[in-house]
């Protein structure tokens, strides 16, 4: 017999909040009510591996684990957490906050989706809620099969930016492209590798999807293989194999130097030319990417920010017994031949700082920045932009000097 009084439905529960106490993050509480409603809750640490179990688990669609400093030492609870979530298929959510990077990191080699840091930034909740639905963007499959066993040993050709908009990430997108189109018969050998973790836009210049198997094929490179490695490349035009940036903001420290060794000692075994855009903040695996370069292009302009940043550079270097003497130092926005003042500048910029400016690249223009935000190399968008004719003068260049040490070993 049916009672005469209307029933409340309850909302399925399709998340929950994880943590030794949610009240601790009181913004979490307000965002996750502001996006879900009633259809959430919140579970203990020991409770939630018990929840994953039960059927009112099944609905669940994300979780979201709260952790503050203070958590550190649990880290194997919340590795296991994690863990069970992934095997369920439920998305995990790494609110974190005052951890250490190290802490950070295993976290996210342990397979959550998406990190935000506490406190909350404006929106960024709903916005990770988003992505987390949002169906995965279909890409082109990769043309370039990558080879179990393949020992190319290819060069590695670094741009360093050392002051904002020197042009690094404009120098490694344009020369990666030279390298690789400059003959129509080859297969493409030319891997480019954007290791500004933060703010590359190296997938904005060629108009790629940053993806999550980039950041799982980082957090696991102890156990990386071809195929993994093959799958976190993208292909540009199938000419070039680009890596992009991580889809999220991590930090700089987040990968070890034996991380980054790993990346580019695989890129170098399958391709001829490995370009490298760099992060202008020298971290921890700057030095690593110093000694495997084979050529380290250090972008400065005309001015006294890039004057004073090439000198503390090199100051540093020399203080570490570091190998300065491979930096090759690339003026942007060179002086017109004509400019006898800016000749001049810059050669009294090289003799105040004892070095050699060995490449003086051209402005070219608007144009630079219109093929930037239409995602094309300047080779496809305005050939005839003279600095785009420099950049692959020096590609044929290095080409050649590659030719020729492969020839003579």
């Amino acid at each position: 017999m049916s009672s005469g009084m209307p029933q409340t439905e309850i909302p399925a529960i399709v998340a929950c909040t994880i943590s030794r106490d949610v009240q601790n993050f009181d913004l979490l509480i307000e965002d996750m009510e502001a996006a879900l409603g009633e259809a959430w809750g919140d579970l203990g640490f020991t409770e939630a591996l018990a929840f994953f179990g039960q059927t009112e688990a099944e609905p669940l669609q994300f979780v979201a684990l709260a952790i503050d400093s203070a958590d550190e030492g649990d880290l194997p609870l919340m590795g296991e957490i994690i863990s069970q979530a992934k095997v369920r298929g439920i998305k995990v959510i790494l609110i974190a906050e005052d951890v250490t990077p190290a802490v950070l990191h295993t976290l996210l080699r342990q397979g959550a989706d998406e990190f935000v840091p506490y406190p909350l930034p404006e929106q960024e909740l709903q916005a990770a809620i988003d992505r987390l639905q949002a169906p995965e963007p279909q890409v082109a499959q990769n043309p370039h099969q990558l080879q179990s066993g393949s020992q190319r040993e290819g060069a590695v050709i670094v741009c360093h930016g050392l002051a904002g908009g020197t042009g690094s990430t404009t120098m490694a997108v344009n020369l990666a492209w030279e390298l690789a189109a400059l003959s129509e018969h080859d297969e493409p050998t030319v891997c480019l590798l954007d290791l500004d973790l933060q703010h590359g836009s190296v997938s904005t210049y060629l108009d790629l999807p940053r993806r999550e198997v980039v950041m799982e094929m980082l957090g696991e490179t102890d156990s990386m293989d071809e195929d993994l490695f093959g799958q976190a490349l993208l292909p540009f035009q199938e000419k070039l194999q680009v890596l992009t940036a991580p889809s999220e903001l991590v930090p700089l420290d987040l990968l070890s130097p034996e991380d980054i060794t790993r990346v580019i000692e695989m890129a170098r075994s399958h391709f001829d030319f490995v370009v490298v855009d760099m992060p202008h903040t020298l971290v921890q695996w700057s030095e690593t990417v110093l000694h495997m370069a084979h050529v380290y292009f250090a972008m400065i302009e005309l001015d006294m920010r890039s004057a004073q940043n090439a000198l503390r550079m090199k100051r540093a270097l020399q203080s570490e017994d570091l190998p300065f003497e491979k930096l090759r130092f690339a003026l942007n926005r060179a002086p017109k031949f004509t400019d006898l003042a800016g000749k001049s500048r810059v050669k009294r910029m090289a003799e105040s700082l004892s070095i050699s400016i060995d490449l003086q690249l051209p402005d070219g223009g608007k144009q630079v920045l219109q093929s930037c935000d239409h995602g094309l190399p300047l080779a496809v968008s305005a050939a005839k932009n003279p600095l785009r004719k420099e950049i692959a003068k020096l590609a044929a260049s290095l080409h050649a000097l590659g030719r020729s040490e492969a020839e003579a070993a």
